[in-house]
C-alpha cells in the first residue's frame, strides 16, 4: 500500500507522514517513509536552483514514484510526503500501485506565509528565492484526494490525522 501526502511547503505533510509511519510500522514493520526533501538529498538533487525548476521537480517526483512502485512490488508499504505539482502523476498513481491512498494537506497560503518556519515564502516575496511553489510556480490542488486534511488552525494534530488515515486504509479501527 502506498499513502501519498501532498501539499504545499510547510503544510504539515512531513509531520503527519512521520507520525503515520511510526504508527503503521508498529502494526506492520514492512513500512517505510519516503520524504521528498530527503530523496533530493540522497540523490544530491538539492543544490542550486535547477532541482527546484519544473523540470527538476518532475525528476524528483518521478524518482519517488519509481521508488514507491519498486517497494510496492516487494509488498513493502510506503508513506510518501511530497510537494507534487503534477496532476498526471497523481492520476497515474491510482492504477500504478497495488493499493493507493492520497491525502491532501490543505493549508491556505496566507497561513503558510505567516508560519514560514524555513523563511521560504518570505525569501520568495523579497525576490531572493525563485521557483517557490505557491508563489511563482502554481500549485494545482489535487483533483481527487481520498482525504483532505485542513491545516488552517494553530497546530495540526498529527496523531489524530495519522489515526484517521490508518482507519480509512483499514489498518486500525
Amino acid at each position: 500500500m502506498i499513502v501519498w501526502l501532498v501539499g504545499l511547503s510547510g503544510a504539515g505533510k512531513t509531520t503527519v507522514a512521520r507520525e503515520l509511519h511510526r504508527r503503521w510500522q508498529d502494526h506492520d514493520p514492512a513500512t517505510v517513509l519516503i520524504d521528498g526533501d530527503e530523496v533530493r538529498e540522497i540523490f544530491q538533487h538539492d543544490r542550486g536552483t535547477e532541482p527546484y525548476t519544473l523540470e527538476g521537480r518532475r525528476i524528483n517526483a518521478e524518482r519517488i514514484t519509481a521508488m514507491s512502485a519498486w517497494l510496492d512490488k516487494q509488498n513493502i508499504n510506503a508513506v510518501v510526503s511530497i510537494l507534487c505539482i503534477f496532476p498526471d502523476i497523481l492520476a497515474a498513481n491510482r492504477s500504478r500501485f497495488s493499493s493507493y491512498f492520497e491525502a491532501f494537506v490543505d493549508a491556505p497560503l496566507a497561513d503558510l506565509e505567516a508560519r514560514d518556519g524555513k523563511g521560504l515564502y518570505a525569501a520568495a516575496r523579497r525576490g531572493d528565492e525563485g521557483n517557490v511553489v505557491g508563489i511563482d510556480i502554481p500549485f494545482p490542488r489535487p483533483e481527487n484526494p481520498d482525504l483532505v486534511i485542513r491545516n488552517d488552525g494553530p497546530r495540526l494534530d498529527a496523531v489524530a490525522v495519522a489515526g484517521e488515515i490508518l482507519s480509512k486504509i483499514g489498518i486500525m479501527k
